[in-house]
C-alpha cells in the first residue's frame, strides 16, 4: 500500500475482490494459482492447436486439467478455514502438475519430449513454498512417475516408443530434473540466508532507533527525543496552551558521593518509575541530563499543571533510598512554566530553569512557578 503524501492506494475493481478476495496473504496466494492456471491452459491450447493427439484425449486431459485447477481454487480460498499448511498446498499441487505431465507425455505423440519441460517447470515453482529436501523428494517423485510412463509405454508399444529412445529421454531428464532440483535448493538456501540477514537488519535498525530516542538508564525519552516532540508540537499548536517542567533530584551528589553510583542508579531508574505512573496520555517525560528531567504537558494549563506535579512528588516520595541505613524520602525540586502564546519552547524552557534555581533556593522540595 502506498502511504506516500497525497497518494492513497487505488481500489481493486469488483471482480478482482470478488475473484481473489481482500486479504493481502490470499491475494498473493491467488496470484500464483492464477499464474499457474494460465500456464496449464496455455499447455492445453497448444494440444488443440497442434492436432498431434486425438481430439478425445486432449478433452480427457482438458477436463482433469480444468477440474484440478478449479478444485485449487476452491483450497486457496476456504484455507482460512481448512488450515491447510502452504507446503501441503504446495505438494498436492506438484503431484497434480506431475500427473498432469505424465498424462500429456502418453498423449503428445512425437512431440511427447517436449511435455517433459512441465516437470522442471513444476519443481522450479513448489521452489517457492517448500524447503528443499522436500524439492527432491518432490522431484524424485516427478521422475518415478515419469519413469513408470515411460517403461510402461515402451513395453506395450515398442514400435512408437522404442526402449533405447525412452531410455536416453529418462536419463536425460533425470538429469536435468536434479540439476535444477539442486539450484533451485540452493537458491531456496540463498533466500532463507537473505531473509534472516534482512531480520537481523531490521533488529538492529529497530534498536538504532530505540537507542537515538531512549535513555537506556531510565527507559524515559531521551534529550535529543524530546528535542523532535518539542519542534514538532511548536510547529502543529502555535498557540495552544502548554506547560513546561524543569525537575531535579534533590541532593542527588551526595546520593551518588555517599553510596555510589550503582546507588544513583537505582534511583533515578525509581525515579522515572513512579513519575512515570503518574504521566497523563500525551504528556512526555525525558531525561534531561544527569539528574535533571524535562516534562511537557500539551494542551495543559498551569493549574492542571501543578496537579500533576503534585501527585508526581507524593509518588516520588514513597522511593526510600537503597541503603541500609536510616533514609529520607527522595525528592525534587521544580520549576513550572506556561507556554506564552507562540512562544519558542526554548524560551519557555529558560523560564522553567530559573524557576527551578528559584525552587533549589528556597529550600528544595517545591514546585516553583513562573
Amino acid at each position: 500500500m502506498d502511504t506516500r503524501p497525497g497518494q492513497q492506494s487505488r481500489p481493486r475493481p469488483r471482480a478482482a475482490r470478488l475473484l481473489f478476495g481482500d486479504d493481502p496473504k490470499l491475494h498473493r496466494m491467488l496470484q500464483y494459482w492464477a499464474a499457474t492456471a494460465l500456464l496449464y491452459l496455455m499447455f492445453i491450447a497448444l494440444f488443440y492447436g497442434h492436432g498431434a493427439a486425438a481430439r478425445s484425449e486432449v478433452d480427457g486431459l482438458a477436463l482433469y486439467t480444468v477440474g484440478g485447477l478449479a478444485a485449487f481454487y476452491l483450497l486457496v480460498r476456504a484455507n482460512r478455514r481448512l488450515g491447510l499448511a502452504p507446503t501441503t498446498l504446495a505438494v498436492i499441487q506438484g503431484v497434480f502438475g506431475i500427473t498432469c505431465n505424465m498424462w500429456a507425455y502418453s498423449i503428445a505423440g512425437p512431440l511427447r519430449g517436449a511435455t517433459l519441460m512441465g516437470l522442471m517447470v513444476v519443481v522450479v515453482f513448489c521452489t517457492f513454498a517448500l524447503r528443499p529436501r522436500q524439492t527432491l523428494l518432490l522431484a524424485f517423485f516427478g521422475l518415478t512417475g515419469m519413469g513408470v510412463t515411460m517403461w510402461w509405454h515402451q513395453a506395450q508399444d515398442p514400435l512408437h516408443y522404442p526402449p533405447a529412445v525412452e531410455s536416453m529421454t529418462f536419463l536425460l531428464t533425470a538429469a536435468c530434473s536434479l540439476s535444477v532440483t539442486f539450484l533451485t535448493g540452493e537458491m531456496t538456501k540463498l533466500r532463507a540466508r537473505l531473509k534472516a540477514q534482512k531480520q537481523d537488519l531490521e533488529t538492529a535498525l529497530a534498536t538504532i532507533r530505540t537507542l537515538a530516542t531512549i535513555d537506556e538508564l531510565t527507559g524515559l525519552a531521551n534529550r535529543r527525543h524530546m528535542n523532535e516532540v518539542l519542534l514538532m508540537e511548536q510547529r502543529r499548536r502555535a498557540a495552544v496552551p502548554a506547560c513546561i517542567a524543569l525537575l531535579d533530584i534533590d541532593f542527588f551528589k551526595r546520593i551518588n558521593d555517599s553510596h555510589g553510583h550503582a546507588c544513583g542508579d537505582q534511583v533515578l531508574r525509581g525515579f522515572a518509575d513512579a513519575a512515570r505512573a503518574e504521566l497523563r496520555a500525551g504528556d512526555t517525560l525525558a531525561r534531561w541530563g544527569g539528574e535533571e528531567f524535562l516534562l511537557l504537558l500539551p494542551d495543559t494549563r498551569a493549574a492542571d499543571a501543578r496537579a500533576v506535579l503534585d501527585r508526581i512528588r507524593a509518588r516520588v516520595a514513597g522511593i526510600p533510598l537503597p541503603v541500609s541505613e536510616p533514609a529520607r524520602p527522595v525528592s525534587f525540586s521544580a520549576g513550572l512554566c506556561a507556554r506564552r502564546g507562540d512562544e519558542a519552547f526554548a524560551d519557555t524552557i529558560n523560564r522553567a530553569d530559573k524557576a527551578l534555581y528559584q525552587a533549589k533556593a528556597a529550600g528544595r522540595d517545591r514546585v516553583v512557578e513562573d
